[in-house]
């Protein structure tokens, strides 16, 4: 009787919400004149260019409206979410679509805040490269509750004009900093560059300690983070601005490195520099590297809230997203330049060759907050 009724809960579920059409025909058409709300962060230009590029192709041929909301941290998004669940809104929701990966994925999923699973629907799926990690963000399993997006590796920018041998380590990046103070810097976590460049730091000085693949712990936090705590407090005396001041983002360290304010950029995107230097935001004797042990390495991912109000236009958008029309435009060196998760055979252009670094595992993603309050509790001020 209990599994009865619980198939017919099941059931009454599936009716009474919009969930996934028979076929693919049907999400079109459910999808054509809906406007999908798509919260992302607006930190780089290309990155905003682009996605208005996608919106209008999506407005052409599907009648579909993407309208970026901008945010700084998509954790913002999580807390709206995470209202709206708490106040029992579960259709007609504010977001339709987010770009995630890590704490937020793990947060919305532990949550259920995420609708799915829908990424093995997508027509577009039959592209992607199943050598990568795309069934798993951080550690954590996706379940098809997220479509990946993109590759991302954290990697330096420098000129070569003014410094050809950069530091190849972090512990050669703290000698750097010794010999030329007021030169280097990172962002001000909990922004997201900030953040990877601590977990990265981490990775070295420990020799990726077993204890960051597991969740972590009070006892373990405190004892593994000791290192860390140390280089900074050292790291921080000889910075940028004293280590009193750190930049907002990536574009920051753009900019104050083509002002010659710093000697070292850092982004996410081991092709940023080609769209930089296309767009006039940096010279053509920039460019990115990875430190020795390789770049801290993750993929990004687009997911829809249970409660969209346009499921069927998000899942439009992703699928369009995922084609290798607008993954080559994205990987393109002078769009984005944005490693594509497709397989090689169906990208055309630059998108074909863009760059990519030996690379390392991301922590499990419960050390990412822990690290962010620990650095605001150190160095907030």
């Amino acid at each position: 009787m209990k599994k009865l009724l619980s198939t017919i809960g099941i059931l009454a579920a599936t009716i009474s919400a919009p969930t996934f059409a028979d076929n693919w025909q049907d999400v079109e058409q459910q999808a054509n004149g809906q406007t999908v709300y798509f919260h992302a962060w607006g930190g780089s230009q290309e990155i905003n260019r682009y996605i208005q590029w996608a919106g209008k192709e999506l407005k052409d041929r599907y009648n579909v409206t993407l309208n970026h909301v901008k945010v700084t941290d998509i954790a913002e998004t999580t807390t709206r979410l995470l209202a709206e669940k708490a106040a029992g809104k579960n259709t007609g929701g504010s977001v339709d679509m987010v770009w995630i990966n890590g704490e937020n994925f793990k947060s919305m999923k532990d949550n259920q805040l995420l609708f799915g699973p829908f990424v093995e629907q997508l027509p577009s799926w039959q592209y992607v490269d199943k050598t990568l990690p795309v069934d798993v963000d951080f550690s954590e399993p996706t379940n098809g509750l997220e479509a990946p997006w993109g590759v991302g590796q954290l990697v330096f920018i420098h000129d070569k004009m003014t410094l050809n041998n950069p530091p190849e380590s972090f512990s050669e990046m703290l000698s750097y900093a010794k010999a030329f103070p007021n030169r280097l810097t990172y962002p001000r976590p909990p922004e997201f560059h900030g953040t990877s460049f601590l977990k990265a730091l981490l990775i070295e000085l420990t020799g990726n300690d077993q204890a960051l693949q597991q969740p972590v712990s009070e006892d373990n936090f405190e004892l593994v983070t000791k290192p860390l705590w140390r280089y900074l407090d050292e790291f921080h005396t000889v910075a940028w601005r004293g280590g009193k001041q750190f930049p907002a983002g990536t574009a920051e360290t753009i900019q104050l490195l083509d002002d010659g304010q710093i000697d070292l950029a850092i982004t996410f995107n081991p092709n940023a520099v080609y769209s930089a230097q296309a767009n006039g935001n940096l010279a053509k004797s920039t460019t990115a590297y990875a430190m020795n042990q390789g770049a801290l390495s993750n993929i990004h991912f687009l997911a829809i809230p249970w409660n969209a109000n346009a499921k069927a236009g998000a899942q439009v958008a992703i699928n369009f997203l995922l084609s290798p029309e607008a993954q080559s435009r994205k990987g393109d060196l002078n769009v984005w330049g944005d490693p594509s998760v497709l397989s090689g055979e169906y990208l055309t252009g630059s998108a074909k060759n863009t760059q990519q670094f030996k690379s390392i595992a991301e922590p499990h993603p419960s050390w990412q907050s822990a690290l962010e309050k620990e650095w605001l509790k150190r160095y907030g001020n």
